[in-house]
């Protein structure tokens, strides 16, 4: 019989649950880039820029504005022809004979006008606007990469932690196995008068102790599961089963490489160099005002009822506007460009060396975190096999009972330690792929 419960405390085989959907971290992560709603909100960041630059884009074709004004004179249109206004000839005399007033009585009046403008020297700073929104374009890109990458990382570490509290309520169910085998064995050898009542109370302890740690551990994943499906997007009842990850990869890099690869990928920054292109093409923009603004312009004007003046007027011509003299705004807005580029200049140094510094603690940690996860694994080897041997002295009569619950305990002690470490290497790894800029 205790051959029998030495082989249950051995066994470590895992019986997947059956009715639920498997999920592995490749297909979470799938999952969350299509459906979490914080990506979904900053891609419309992007189709917001799209927008825009697609608006801008029309500043180069012609502009046209139609203008109706219908309006009550509350005076009346007199209209004075001087004599002599339209010359004096030999045979008519003064054209008009004498002074003449023509009098228009109180009446509606429409007023229509119409224009076209084609810019021709504003394509330069429309261009440069065009650029501009380019850049603003790239930045929200980045910003969403960014975001994805948070989303990615807060995956995994929730999609770890499932794993840890379900290989730890593996444990649990496997010790509540071996407790209750035990319990039962040792309720015979009090019954035989060869046991102690207190061996037995012993067992219950650590048996009930056992069915509250597996509650504790049903309740958090309950609640990691529910976190995890509302980050993925999707019903926060949905049932699924984590399925288990390689237990501690290699992770081929060294740290050089890390850090290169942290330069060129990492959103904030390129975000901080698209920040200087972005304070490049404004100050260029701004240079550009000190350009005339030069339009082709067709005019038409029509006043209806007033048949003094003729009706209809159409013009066609070239419109400049300038500001030759601004007291000094044009320079002082350009110095404060000039300022801003140096400001984003510094803040792509900045980021770069907060990448460095990053990349380099992470990199340390996770060293630490292999080595740790070594160790732990060497002390649950050890644990087990003092397990073993107690139980086989204890079914020989050559140890207490005491002997293989303790021995037992230090085994639930680097059980624990060693999910812990296995969690700590797996967070650690994610932690240093997000910081390269890894989705």
């Amino acid at each position: 019989m205790l051959r029998f419960m030495l082989l249950i405390m051995l066994l470590a085989v895992s019986v997947p649950v059956r009715g639920q959907e498997t999920l592995t971290l490749e297909q979470a992560i799938a999952l969350a880039m299509k459906g979490n709603a914080g990506l979904q909100r900053m891609a419309f960041e992007i189709e917001k820029s799209e927008d825009r630059a697609a608006a801008a884009r029309t500043q180069r074709l012609p502009s046209f504005e139609i203008n109706l004004l219908e309006s009550q004179t509350l005076t009346r249109l007199d209209f004075r022809f001087p004599q002599g206004i339209f010359g004096t000839y030999p045979t008519t005399g003064p054209i008009p004979a004498q002074d003449t007033k023509i009098g228009t009585p109180l009446r509606p009046i429409t007023y229509l006008t119409a224009r076209a403008a084609q810019p021709l020297s504003q394509f330069h700073r429309i261009n440069l606007g065009l650029q501009l929104e380019a850049t603003r374009g790239e930045a929200a890109r980045e910003k969403l990469r960014a975001e994805r990458q948070s989303v990615v990382r807060e995956v995994k570490r929730i999609f770890y932690e499932m794993l840890s509290l379900q290989n730890s309520m593996e444990t649990v169910e496997e010790n509540m196995k071996l407790y209750r085998e035990l319990d039962r064995v040792v309720g015979e050898y009090v019954a035989e008068k060869v046991a102690l009542k207190a061996e037995g109370l012993d067992v219950k302890l650590q048996l009930a102790t056992e069915e509250l740690a597996a509650l504790s551990l049903r309740n958090t994943l309950a609640s990691r599961k529910e976190q995890f499906n509302a980050l993925l997007g999707r019903d926060i009842g949905a049932e699924f089963r984590p399925s288990p990850v390689t237990e501690a990869a290699v992770f081929e890099m060294d740290l050089g490489a890390a850090q290169k690869r942290a330069l060129d990928q990492r959103p904030e920054v390129k975000e901080a160099q698209l920040l200087v292109r972005q304070a490049e093409l404004d100050h260029r923009i701004k240079r550009s005002q000190y350009i005339p603004d030069v339009s082709l312009v067709v005019n038409y004007l029509r006043i209806a009822p007033v048949s003094v003046i003729p009706p209809n007027i159409a013009s066609v011509g070239v419109m400049m506007t300038w500001e030759p003299f601004d007291w000094g705004r044009r320079k002082r807005e350009l110095s404060e460009k000039n300022r801003t580029i140096d400001q984003a200049k510094l803040s792509v140094r900045m980021a770069e060396t907060q990448a460095m510094v990053e990349i380099n603690g992470l990199f340390r940690r996770l060293q630490e975190a292999r080595g740790t996860l070594q160790v732990a694994r060497l002390a649950m080897d050890v644990s087990r096999e003092k397990v073993r041997v107690a139980t086989v002295r204890y079914s020989e009569r050559a140890a207490l009972l005491k002997e293989v619950l303790s021995a037992q305990s230090v085994m639930a002690e680097t059980d624990r330690k060693y999910q812990q470490a296995l969690l700590g290497f797996w967070e650690a790894r994610a932690n240093l792929e997000k910081a390269m800029g890894e989705e």
